[in-house]
């Protein structure tokens, strides 16, 4: 089967075992699955199901051991090398010795953006994360929630079309972290990103996605894939929905069936 041209990521029979001194350990087996154009896929699963590291494989950050995956119809290697993703990881990672600005030019000073085309790019993405006006700050002088903001930025400036982000909010306390999640459907709903998204919450997987992966542990494998009902507008009481709550109970069931793998 070819991919369409609205399929952006494919993963067929996808495998990677990692070598250990106490043997292999396979931490993803036989995924199969296709993400498409502006989808937003969150990925779901107790530690050590793979979430993360097929997250790493589509960044060609790991490199699998068996089956196929693409990223825009090419290799994840030669995606990376096009530009095709913003990364953000569990920790803002900014440069505390920088300003907010000077984080997020890094990437486009390494890529050899001209200083205006810099400028301009700093400026729109701190608009699109809500941040406008604090380009010139030091990233111990925002919040938690801001410098994960400022983050999200850095990974949008280069404008690439598909965003990673592997448990962005896991820190952060819950009334900052709904928060997030509304600007982050917003964004995604100004952007188009396609979005692929780790996470450890179920409210935050049924609140955000369109699809929704649900995943076992070692060997970590797709237990169900929740393509979701939920119009894409979507206000924080959706969550106290019939809908919603039905979606969130086929999610605890997948990860339910998933551990009983191990018994």
């Amino acid at each position: 089967m070819g991919v369409s041209q609205d399929t952006v990521i494919k993963a067929e029979g996808l495998n990677l075992v990692f070598e250990t001194n106490d043997g292999p350990v396979h931490a993803l087996k036989d995924v199969d699955l296709e993400i498409d154009k502006g989808e937003f896929v969150s990925f779901i699963g107790p530690s050590g199901c793979g979430k993360t590291t097929f997250l790493r494989c589509i960044a060609a950050l790991e490199t699998p051991t068996g089956g196929s995956l693409s990223v825009n119809g090419m290799s994840p290697d030669e995606a990376r090398k096009s530009r095709a993703y913003g990364y953000v990881f569990q920790a803002a990672g900014l440069y505390p010795w920088r300003t907010i600005a000077g984080n997020i030019k890094l990437p486009l000073e390494i890529m050899g953006y001209s200083r205006a085309d810099q400028e301009d790019r700093v400026k729109n993405v701190l608009e699109l994360v809500d941040l406008a006006g604090f380009g010139k700050k030091y990233p111990w002088q925002l919040s938690g929630g801001m410098q994960q903001r400022a983050s999200i930025a850095r990974a949008l400036a280069f404008d690439a079309d598909i965003l990673l982000m592997d448990e962005p909010f896991g820190a952060l306390d819950e009334i900052v972290r709904d928060h997030l999640n509304e600007q982050l459907l917003q964004l995604w709903a100004r952007t188009n990103k396609t979005i692929g998204f780790v996470t450890h919450s179920i409210p935050e997987a049924v609140y955000l996605s369109t699809k929704i992966v649900v995943m076992s542990p070692r060997p970590g494998r797709i237990t169900d894939i929740i393509d979701s009902p939920l119009p894409k507008e979507r206000p924080l009481d959706i969550r106290d929905t019939p809908e919603f709550l039905e979606i969130a109970h086929r999610v605890r069931e997948g990860l339910r069936a998933g551990h009983a793998y191990d018994d």
